[in-house]
C-alpha cells in the first residue's frame, strides 16, 4: 500500500500530512512468482542450497530475545486470519533475492526457509484452520526479540491507521461522474538514484523529457489542463472522495452496473503533498480544526465553480492499474508486493524492521485504552513512517475501517517473531 499508501490520520492527511507514497517494491528477479499473482500461487520452497544469498544490510535497531509469556496479550490473539497471512507471507520471502539497494530491505530468506518449508509440510489449511494448532506451530517455529531503538531502550512510538476505501465511478464521463482517475502516462521517467550512488539506495525522482533534459513531471493543475491528459480508468461522482482514495495510495470503485474494481497505486507525479484542507484555511474558507474529510466534501459542494481550484493547491498526483477482486479478504498489495489483510497487515520503518517479517504489536483501539495486540505483518512502507516502532496498521476495507483508521494515533510497541535456527533478526 503500502502500502500502501499515505501513512497519517484522516484529519492529518487532509489538514498536514506533507508527503506522497513511497514505490512500491515489488520487483522480482526471473525465474520468481510473478508479484501481481503471488497470492493465487502455491507457496514453493526451494532447497535451502538452492537459494542465492546477498550482502547483509544494516539494521538501525537492537533486538532482545524473551520468552513467549512476555508477549502482553499473545494468547488472546484468536489467529483464524493469520495463517493466510502467515503462507502469504512465506510466497515473499521465498521469492529470489536481487540484492538491489533500490529495494526496502526484507527479512533475510535463508533464515526464513526451513519455517516456510515446514509450514508447507504442516498440513494447516489456509481456510478456517484451527488457531490452537496455528499458534503451537507458530511457538515452535519462532523466537520472540524485542524492538530496541538504536540507544538500545524497548522502542515506543505512535501507531496510526490506514485502509482501503470506496468509491462510486464510472467508465464513461456522465452526469455526476466527472472526476478523473489516471493510469500512469507514457511519457513518465522514474529515475532509480541508488542504482547510480549506492548512498542514495532506495530514493527516486520522476520527470519527463524536454528535448534532451529531463524535467519535474507536471503537477496536477498542468495535468488538469493539458490537452493530452494520461489515460483515464475511471471518472469518479465525487472530487473529494476520489482525492482521498489518491491520499490512500490505492481503493476499490463500484461501477453503475454493481460490478467492483480494485484502483492500485501504479505511480505518482514525483511533486510534494500539500495540503487541502490548509490551502482552505489559509484562505480563510474553513477553520484548520474543521478541517474533516466531510466538512471539505460540503464546502466542495457548496463552491463547486472552486473545486478543482482546491484539488490544485496540492501539486501530487498518483496514477493507479485496474485489478480484478479475486479474493475479498485481500487487500491491495503493499510495498512488499504481498495483498494486506485487514488487521494483520502493517506499515514500518525498513531500517528498523525489515518487509516481511512477523511481530506481535502491542496497541490500543483509536480514541480508547482498549488494549489492541495481534500478530501482524511487516508488509508495507509509508513517507510519514520512520523510527523504531513507528507503526502504520492497515484496517481493511470499508467504512468501519475508514472510521477506525482515521481516529487512530497511538502509542505502541513491538516484538520481531524471528526463526528460532535463524539467529538475531536480520535483513537483505
Amino acid at each position: 500500500m503500502k502500502k500502501i499508501l499515505l501513512s497519517c490520520t484522516l484529519l492529518a492527511v487532509l489538514a498536514a500530512c506533507s508527503s506522497v507514497p513511497p514505490q512500491p517494491e515489488t520487483a522480482v528477479v526471473p525465474g520468481g512468482p510473478a508479484a501481481e499473482n503471488i497470492a493465487e500461487q502455491p507457496l514453493r520452497v526451494p532447497a535451502l542450497s538452492a537459494m542465492r544469498d546477498t550482502a547483509p544490510r544494516v539494521l538501525a535497531g537492537k533486538f532482545q530475545a524473551v520468552n513467549w509469556a512476555t508477549l502482553p496479550g499473545w494468547q488472546n490473539d484468536d489467529l483464524h486470519s493469520v495463517w493466510k497471512a502467515f503462507i502469504n507471507n512465506c510466497k515473499g520471502l521465498m521469492r529470489p533475492v536481487s540484492g538491489s539497494l533500490a529495494m526496502q530491505a526484507r527479512a533475510t530468506p535463508r533464515a526464513w526457509q526451513p519455517v516456510c518449508l515446514a509450514a508447507q509440510q504442516s498440513g494447516i489449511p489456509s481456510s478456517n484452520p484451527d488457531p490452537a494448532q496455528v499458534r503451537q506451530f507458530l511457538q515452535a517455529q519462532l523466537q520472540p526479540w524485542r524492538l530496541l531503538d538504536a540507544g538500545g531502550h524497548p522502542a515506543k512510538n505512535t501507531v496510526t491507521g490506514y485502509y482501503e476505501p470506496l468509491i462510486r465511478a464510472s467508465r464513461t464521463r456522465q452526469g455526476a461522474y466527472q472526476w478523473p482517475l489516471y493510469a500512469a502516462p507514457a511519457d513518465l521517467l522514474t529515475i532509480d538514484l541508488g542504482s547510480v550512488y549506492p548512498e542514495l539506495a532506495g530514493k527516486r525522482i520522476r520527470g519527463k523529457l524536454n528535448g534532451k533534459r529531463v524535467v519535474p513531471y507536471d503537477t496536477r493543475a498542468q495535468i488538469a489542463a493539458s490537452p493530452n491528459q494520461p489515460p483515464v480508468i475511471v471518472w469518479a461522482d465525487d472530487p473529494v472522495e476520489a482525492f482521498f482514495l489518491q491520499i490512500q495510495g490505492s481503493g476499490r470503485a463500484q461501477l453503475p452496473g454493481g460490478e467492483v474494481v480494485r484502483l492500485a497505486y501504479a505511480d505518482h507525479n514525483g511533486r510534494p503533498y500539500a495540503s487541502i484542507g490548509k490551502w482552505l484555511a489559509d484562505k480563510g474558507l474553513l477553520p484548520l480544526s474543521q478541517a474533516s474529510m466531510q466538512n471539505i466534501k460540503a464546502w466542495a459542494r457548496q463552491n463547486p465553480a472552486r473545486v478543482q481550484e482546491m484539488l490544485n493547491a496540492n501539486p501530487a498526483m498518483v496514477f493507479f492499474s485496474e485489478e480484478p477482486i479475486t479474493d475479498v479478504e485481500l487487500g491491495p498489495k503493499g510495498a512488499y508486493g504481498i495483498p494486506l489483510i485487514g488487521q494483520r497487515s502493517v506499515a514500518v520503518d525498513t531500517t528498523f524492521v525489515p518487509l516481511g517479517t512477523p511481530l506481535f504489536l502491542s496497541t490500543q483501539y483509536p480514541a480508547s485504552n482498549k488494549p489492541l495486540q495481534h500478530l501482524v505483518f511487516a508488509q508495507d512502507t509509508g513517507a510519514a513512517i520512520r523510527g523504531a516502532a513507528r507503526t502504520d496498521y492497515y484496517w481493511g476495507f470499508g467504512d468501519d475501517a475508514g472510521a477506525q483508521a482515521g481516529r487512530m494515533k497511538q502509542q505502541g510497541e513491538m516484538w520481531v517473531l524471528w526463526p528460532k535456527q535463524g539467529g538475531t533478526p536480520s535483513a537483505r
